[in-house]
């Protein structure tokens, strides 16, 4: 690993880490709701349907939470399975289309009837003794699909996936900066995981970070730990950043991987 990696992460974290960079990413529709019950169920839609083009994304997000109104919260306790699938009739985005997002609202609504929130329901699942957040992860994602009919949307993590989307999720609850909102206070962020994708395994490689060539949940925990070690704290605190060379037009991930 490079001796000034740690230096050039933490150039591009103070350049890149502030909102005037967050467009386009679905994270900025969490930025509307104050309420936390609000932003939670706001941000499980947004991460659940981050995958594919951007600008599809940020339109499939617009489209369902404009639906919902301004109280995702009061729209899931106002509503049933039934009523979701007429009001996302004909809703599409990739291979999620008005069952999933029907059956995905479903146990969303589930876990907020029994819980209270989806932030009682991760700490319901945790251990002091965990290392990573990867089993209250798996508690969450067998509760959000307890109901069924989520397909790809919510993976679960004992079967290797990497859970981008959710760890996505997490770092936006979790993590609190000029950039994620947080308001889950009680779990630190040091037990968070990298959201990998291609972006960010293809940089990690480059980067010596890993040499595993499956961008799954095993690669992501080694990322991780590479990431743990510059910053022991908060582990994911490099990945919006590093995400915008992968996002933005105008940045070249070449010119930082070249950096000295």
């Amino acid at each position: 690993m490079p001796i000034n990696l740690k230096q050039k992460l933490d150039r591009l974290y103070l350049t890149y880490n502030r909102r005037e960079y967050v467009h386009p990413d679905p994270l900025e529709f969490l930025y509307a709701y104050e309420d936390l019950r609000d932003r939670e169920i706001a941000g499980l839609i947004a991460s659940s349907l981050a995958y594919g083009r951007v600008a599809r994304i940020l339109k499939s997000v617009s489209h369902i939470l404009s639906i919902m109104g301004p109280s995702p919260c009061l729209f899931l306790e106002k509503n049933n399975h039934d009523a979701f699938r007429h009001l996302f009739a004909g809703f599409r985005h990739r291979f999620a289309d008005e069952t999933h997002i029907s059956s995905l609202l479903t146990g969303a609504k589930h876990v907020v009837e029994i819980y209270g929130g989806f932030y009682e329901c991760l700490l319901a699942g945790m251990k002091k003794t965990d290392e990573t957040i990867t089993p209250a992860m798996s508690f969450f994602a067998q509760k959000l699909t307890e109901t069924g009919g989520c397909g790809h949307l919510i993976p679960l993590p004992e079967r290797g996936s990497a859970c981008k989307r959710l760890n996505l999720f997490f770092r936006w609850m979790i993590r609190k900066d000029e950039v994620d909102p947080g308001g889950w206070d009680a779990i630190p962020s040091s037990l968070l995981i990298i959201p990998l994708d291609v972006h960010i395994h293809r940089i990690s490689l480059r980067l010596g970070l890993t040499a595993r060539k499956q961008a799954n949940m095993k690669t992501a925990l080694e990322i991780t730990h590479g990431f743990r070690k510059l910053s022991p704290e908060d582990p994911v605190r490099y990945d919006f950043a590093l995400s915008r060379l992968g996002i933005r037009d105008d940045l070249n991930p070449e010119d930082f991987l070249h950096e000295s």
